[in-house]
Parts: structure tokens; C-alpha cells; sequence
């Protein structure tokens, strides 16, 4: 799969509410950076572990989705909102994908405004 097909199918597994697959879509040794929480994600198994903590606690819904290609054909950065309960979450991802799967991620999504959704 290309970069953005690779994309396509993460947010669209995403906003189906089945995350029980989304670290296959990962290499082994993938690492997600969420640079505005002081945190990295380090591998599949820790991937597995964050979507299953998070896994039917909330419906994400994809809206206006727009994919970016870039000079890099490894390289896609997307950006998109979510609706969740009424709300729109914004969100710009830049992912790296080799041999069909995520080796890197550096996602700015409003988890400030999540968290706030999430508590109720």
C-alpha cells in the first residue's frame, strides 16, 4: 500500500470504532510522536496497548479529510477533524510509511479538547 492508502485505511478503520487491528498497520519498531504531550509511542505492542486503552470509550467520525503528498514517497501529511459528539477535534498527521506499514508519526491532534470530551 502507498503512503496514503496506508493513511486512508487508518482513518477509516479509526472512525469505524474497530481500533482491535489499527497496530497491524504499523512496523514493529514504530514510533508515534505526539509533539504537543510529553510523550513517544514506541513500537507495535505499546501502539496495541495506547489503541486499546482508548478503544470504545469514544466514536471519532472523519470529516473533511485532505492528504498532502510530498517530495518524499515514504512521506504523507494529512489533516482532517473528527466529530465527536457534535464537536469538531483538528487534527494534521505526518506519517511514514515503508513496505506497506507506519514507521513514523508525528501526530498534532487537540488532545486538550479530547481529554475534555473524554471526562464527560
Amino acid at each position: 500500500m502507498t503512503p496514503r492508502e496506508v493513511f486512508e485505511k487508518l482513518n477509516a478503520t479509526i472512525g469505524s470504532g474497530d481500533w482491535s487491528e489499527l497496530h497491524l498497520l504499523y512496523a514493529e519498531d514504530a514510533e508515534v510522536e505526539i509533539p504537543f504531550q510529553p510523550n513517544r509511542i514506541h513500537g507495535r505492542a505499546q501502539i496495541r496497548e495506547h489503541f486499546a486503552q482508548h478503544a470504545g470509550r469514544i466514536v471519532l467520525e472523519p470529516r473533511d479529510v485532505r492528504i498532502y503528498d510530498t517530495d518524499d514517497p515514504e512521506v504523507v501529511i494529512a489533516e482532517w477533524k473528527y466529530e465527536v459528539g457534535g464537536r469538531l477535534l483538528q487534527n494534521i498527521q505526518v506519517l511514514r510509511v515503508r513496505d506497506g506499514l507506519i514507521v513514523a508519526t508525528r501526530d498534532y491532534h487537540d488532545h486538550r479538547q479530547l481529554a475534555e470530551i473524554l471526562r464527560g
